[in-house]
């Protein structure tokens, strides 16, 4: 079902002064995230007035792909506000949240997303899919992006150099996938299956 909030969020040609305030604070989470080589992505979550949560892209460092820069930043107001709840605080983010961001933004219940740059390729807040206008889903966080758009892609790294600094998996047989069967054998490699 469509609802009403299912066009791309609305883009405010005048945003109010604390968004800009807060996205720079985000704006530099991204940018020490680009400095460790992650995707530059930062977030921050207010409440009245005050950062109670920080967070920057850290999947590569800490070999965690749930570990995006607004699931760090929900983290950590949770831990200072001692509640999983976040009903009366707000998330700033330079990137147009994935979908599992969205999840856990809605799942903490944040009263108001505010995003950077949009994200043609995983954006679940009207780029690709738009979570936030399902109506049957039983918590609804006003969505509000393009804040400060003209600045948060130039963070972003060319495709070839993020792939060229990317770490390769190693695939010795010890730590190649085995089989379920109880043999312990080793799953073939990908050459191996073209063949």
């Amino acid at each position: 079902m469509i609802g009403p909030r299912s066009m791309p969020p609305a883009r405010y040609l005048a945003s109010p002064p604390e968004f800009e305030v807060w996205m720079n604070e985000a704006l530099a989470l991204a940018s020490l995230a680009q400095q460790r080589g992650e995707v530059p992505v930062g977030a921050v979550v207010v409440r009245e007035g005050i950062i109670v949560g920080r967070g920057g892209n850290a999947p590569i460092a800490a070999n965690d792909p749930t570990a995006h820069a607004e699931i760090e930043a929900l983290r950590d107001a949770a831990q200072t506000l001692g509640n999983y709840r976040l009903s009366d605080c707000d998330l700033y983010v330079t990137l147009e949240p994935c979908i599992m961001c969205a999840g856990a933004i809605m799942h903490a219940r944040i009263r108001r997303l505010v995003f950077g740059a949009r994200d043609p390729k995983t954006g679940a807040c009207g780029s690709v899919i738009d979570v936030f206008a399902e109506r049957s889903l039983n918590h609804h966080t006003t969505v509000t992006g393009d804040v400060r758009s003209e600045v948060c892609p130039i963070l972003r790294p060319s495709r070839a150099r993020f792939r060229a600094s990317r770490p390769r998996a190693t695939t010795s047989s010890s730590t190649r996938p085995c089989r379920h069967d109880g043999s312990g054998s080793p799953l073939p490699t990908r050459s191996a299956w073209r063949q």
